[in-house]
């Protein structure tokens, strides 16, 4: 066999996949680190996402990334899965150990290192934090918020009784507030994160009086197209600091390129200046 045929190979499974960055973020720490093997698309329709996973190591697959709409499907294809995992009920990272195919949520892991990276010491002082949206992302950063230490978590959503059923998860220390009432929520919050894709390319902006939070807040919008959301300009503009959703890209990638190809990666201007680059070059 060849060097090239033994190199690792990984990709990202969605539906549809075109958009995905993925393959710039691994292609770059690959170039990086000097190391063989490859990162592509793999553009799965949900009735063939079970035997696409179960046939990957046959087909040369270490693992992969896992995309909407396929997270959940990815779950339950799963013969081990984290305990993180486990708690989300979703898997956004596979790889393959012992024949057996195995999954791990990075989303949560993602989320406070790009806060850790970009609002340094911002879980000093994280008594009360609001949350807009209740999706996979959402459930995700919820749980990172609680290993964090968050004593409480107001919870708004579009659909209320979707809200109550992601509160219902983790107990008391969600309180689910109205949609209507979600500035109101944020009059002693340390930190605000939007989990909706109200700002994204091609939604309206989010609509949220800023006013009422503390100076000291951290606002932080998981949306990174496009980079400078209008929530994030306007938080800015208040001279709260901010984080953009390219730092959580960002970060849920290193874990599964470590396990894919055995180096842990380093988030670096380098990187975000490439990806950004990309971003921006998109419109």
């Amino acid at each position: 066999m060849t060097e090239l045929a033994l190199a690792p190979r990984a990709c990202v499974i969605g539906w549809p996949v075109r958009h995905s960055r993925s393959p710039m973020i691994h292609g770059f720490w690959l170039r990086e680190h000097e190391l063989a093997g490859a990162y592509e698309r793999a553009e799965v329709p949900p009735e063939q996402f079970a035997d696409f996973v179960a046939s990957m190591p046959g087909n040369g697959f270490v693992g992969g990334n896992v995309t909407v709409p396929h997270k959940e499907a990815a779950f339950r294809a799963c013969a081990i899965r984290t305990p993180t995992a486990e708690l989300l009920g979703a898997v956004n990272t596979l790889w393959i150990e012992r024949g057996q195919l195995c999954g791990d949520n990075t989303d949560a892991a993602g989320f406070l290192g790009a806060l850790d990276a970009d609002a340094p010491g911002w879980d000093g002082r994280l008594k009360t934090a609001v949350v807009l949206g209740a999706g996979g992302a959402a459930r995700a950063i919820l749980y990172g918020l609680k290993t964090r230490g968050v004593e409480t978590i107001r919870l708004a959503n579009r659909s209320r009784a979707r809200a109550e059923e992601l509160a219902a998860h983790f107990g008391d220390i969600v309180e689910v507030v109205g949609w209507d009432r979600r500035g109101d929520a944020l009059s002693d919050a340390d930190i605000l994160v939007n989990t909706t894709s109200l700002g994204m390319k091609g939604q309206p902006p989010l609509d949220i009086d800023l006013s009422r939070l503390p100076d000291h807040a951290v606002v932080d919008d998981i949306v990174y197209v496009p980079l400078d959301t209008d929530l994030l300009i306007r938080a800015r503009a208040r001279g709260l600091r901010v984080v953009g959703g390219l730092g959580m890209l960002l970060h849920q990638a290193a874990p599964g390129f470590e396990r894919w190809f055995g180096v842990r990666p380093r988030v670096s201007p380098a990187l975000r200046a490439f990806v950004e680059n990309d971003v921006r070059s998109a419109g």
